[in-house]
């Protein structure tokens, strides 16, 4: 709780990103923001990792908010 209210007044505003990396093959490096979508970027400023959707090419901030819109979507697509 504290480290969250420090980030939000000193942390990092995450402005620019790496390029998207896409992982394959069981035996590389997979990072936990890549485990939602297979695709990742990083935070040039501080190195964090953030999942990545190609479909609407847009850095996935709230993993939740991305779960629900797949399945609001899915809803619609059937």
């Amino acid at each position: 709780m504290f480290a969250k209210l420090v980030d939000v007044f000193f942390g990092c505003r995450h402005a620019r990103y790496s390029f998207p990396v896409t992982i394959r093959g069981a035996k590389a490096r997979r990072p936990e923001a890549a485990a939602l979508t297979g695709t990742y970027v990083a935070c040039l400023a501080c190195g964090k990792e953030f999942a990545y959707d190609w479909q609407e090419m847009k850095v996935i901030i709230s993993p939740e908010r991305h779960r629900e819109r797949l399945a609001e979507l899915a809803k619609h697509a059937v």
